[in-house]
């Protein structure tokens, strides 16, 4: 709205700057008063008088078409500010260069290049009491929402989730419960990953799904100590409360870091998963999570402001 505002008003200013009968004053237009008044003395002659009835009508004519051409420009300037806009360049490199610079501290290796249209996050999942931590880094479109943990006195509430909620998109990060570390999770069966992404989307209870599915299997390596991710093309079909199937796609990236095992689920519906299948892929390709050897303790969390 401010930058609709601020064209718009940049637009008519630089044709009231070329019009005498206005005068502006910090993009604010104000009319001056142009009516002239006609005083006619008893010996005025009709023809002066003529003249000036002339002169006003003259004076009107270019007021109507003044104020045509600020009514186009204005249509124009609106319009234009409803034309997409590319994100900031500096506000997309801040982001990198503060993930970058908090990878660099723990000795992990840094972002060397970020999808056009994706940005870095890094959190720290695990701040609250009795919690062992996990830094989580991996790529988003930038025009998702990212919502974070709620962190009280207490404990620590939700995960880490980002996502185009009113498309039915999402990338939601998942700690199995009471798993254990596995050494090798690429050498696990299938049934292992079938259970670890059913747990990671039936958070809300196990009658929410059906007719699950895994599709495909691809074991990746990562640059640092030699991480195992298994990379899980899945689909479901989804139960709403409205009582009818939703078709889900998605693509999961599954590890075993410190203690358990670890997910990051991404979905789309089956309608859109053409459309952002690339993206679903780029988010669970660039999963990392690191829970060894960099110092991480709930004392650090607790004081880590950054996080």
């Amino acid at each position: 709205m401010m930058l609709m505002r601020s064209s718009l008003s940049m637009a008519v200013t630089a044709l009231l700057a070329l019009y005498p009968g206005y005068s502006c004053s910090a993009f604010t237009v104000n009319t001056v008063n142009t009516v002239n008044t006609v005083n006619v003395a008893p010996s005025t002659s009709s023809t002066n008088l003529q003249m000036s009835r002339s002169e006003n009508n003259d004076n009107d004519n270019d007021r109507r078409a003044f104020l045509s051409k600020i009514a186009t420009v204005s249509a124009a300037a609106t319009a234009a500010t409803f034309l997409p806009t590319p994100p900031s360049a500096m506000a997309f490199g801040g982001a990198l260069n503060k993930v970058n610079a908090k990878l660099q501290s723990y000795g992990l290796p840094q972002l060397k290049e970020v999808p056009s249209g994706f940005t870095p996050l890094l959190e720290l999942y695990g701040k609250g009491r009795n919690r062992k931590p996990l830094l989580v880094e991996f790529l988003f479109p930038s025009d998702w929402v990212v919502v974070l943990p709620n962190i009280d006195v207490n404990s620590e509430e939700g995960t880490i989730q980002a996502g185009q909620y009113s498309a039915g998109d999402t990338a939601t990060f998942f700690v199995l419960k009471d798993s254990e570390k596995v050494e090798d999770i690429t050498s696990q069966p299938k049934e292992f990953f079938q259970n670890a992404v059913i747990k990671a989307i039936s958070q809300k209870g196990d009658n929410i799904y059906q007719n699950f599915k895994i599709t495909k299997l691809e074991p990746k390596d990562s640059e640092y100590k030699n991480q195992k991710y298994m990379l899980v093309d899945f689909k479901y079909e989804l139960l709403t409360g409205a009582g009818f199937e939703v078709d889900r796609r998605g693509v999961a990236s599954v590890t075993s870091q410190g203690d358990g095992v670890q997910v990051l689920w991404t979905a789309s519906t089956r309608q859109r998963y053409k459309k952002t299948e690339d993206a679903l892929r780029t988010i669970a390709g660039s999963f990392r999570c690191y829970g060894e050897g960099l110092g991480l303790s709930v004392g650090i969390a607790e004081k880590n402001d950054d996080f």
